[in-house]
């Protein structure tokens, strides 16, 4: 009897490790916050968390109403149900006085949700340049340029571009291949490659400053993308998924660019944006970001073509 109690808790513990691993690290992380936030509102006004019910949901969704964007309420909700889920409660989010209040919501707010701002041409140019006329050691200079260029080159999300490791370069005659191990949306590590040609001029090319990049940082395996000690002294340490949101806050400032509305995901859109403006389809742009659902690259394409396909050109005043 006790050696089946001892297979039924170890089964029980793997169950949880299964179910933990099911999701990333960053899911994991952004689950538990998200779910502090519901915990602390259930606490002050002496209501249960866990297990919870769709009433005290429907309640705390719109307390959050006030001053959040649907999709932060869509994404609350998806973190305080999995919560429930990896403790072995159920929750009914599809019950109607969630769907119903969330509906509601929707229409009060208007369903317009504006993201963060893409990191256009003119923006990349302005970055680089600045970064060119800054007074601090080269190798730096080189590092932030590969990190900015081959981000939006590659249409990389932040924790993709800082996960990229020597071994998964490979240069050919046509520019770039970069071996994607793991992303956002393959979370069973399927991969995927990413090709980045040559610019024909040099300065802005991902490519070039790259490779420039690893023969004066003479980095042979390992992160590519790593930090510097206070001295400049390059360690063989990772850069954070963080470090590339200041790099793109702090190089726009220099560059005299507001900076408040941009984020590491700038570089992304901006890579999807600047390709919907030159004429490139939604396929060939999920071929490099590796969405897997039409739905924001068409919104991209839709953002882009505003001016283009403005029925206001044709009225000659």
């Amino acid at each position: 009897m006790s050696e089946l109690t001892t297979d039924l808790k170890s089964l029980h513990e793997a169950t949880l490790n299964n179910l933990k691993s099911s999701k990333a690290n960053n899911t994991l992380r952004a689950y538990k916050s998200d779910f502090k936030d519901f915990g602390a509102f259930c606490a002050k006004h002496s209501l249960n968390s866990l297990p919870t019910e769709p009433k005290i949901v429907s309640l705390y969704l719109t307390h959050l109403s006030k001053n959040s964007k649907i999709s932060t309420l869509r994404r609350r909700l998806v973190s305080i149900s999995m919560v429930h889920k990896l403790k072995g409660h159920y929750l009914d989010t599809k019950h109607p006085i969630i769907v119903e209040n969330l509906m509601g919501i929707r229409r009060v707010k208007g369903s317009i949700q504006k993201g963060k701002k893409p990191l256009l041409i003119n923006h990349l140019k302005l970055i680089i340049n600045v970064i060119d006329e800054q007074k601090v050691n080269e190798i730096k200079k080189l590092r932030d340029k590969s990190i900015i260029l081959i981000g939006f080159g590659g249409g990389f999300r932040r924790t993709e571009l800082i996960s990229i490791d020597h071994e998964d370069l490979e240069f050919v005659p046509e520019g770039l291949k970069i071996y994607i191990k793991k992303s956002k949306t393959d979370q069973f590590g399927e991969g995927m490659i990413k090709g980045l040609p040559y610019f024909t001029n040099e300065i802005y090319c991902p490519v070039m400053n790259l490779k420039r990049w690893l023969e004066v940082s003479q980095i042979k395996s390992g992160p590519i993308f790593r930090r510097f000690t206070k001295g400049s002294l390059l360690t063989d340490k990772r850069l954070t998924d963080q470090s590339v949101v200041l790099l793109i806050k702090e190089y726009l400032n220099l560059a005299g660019i507001e900076n408040k509305n941009f984020a590491g995901h700038s570089l992304r859109s901006g890579f999807a944006t600047v390709a919907a403006e030159s004429g490139a389809d939604e396929r060939s742009i999920m071929a490099m970001t590796g969405h897997k659902t039409t739905q924001m690259v068409r919104r991209y394409i839709k953002e882009a073509n505003i001016f283009k396909n403005n029925a206001l050109n044709k009225v000659k005043i």
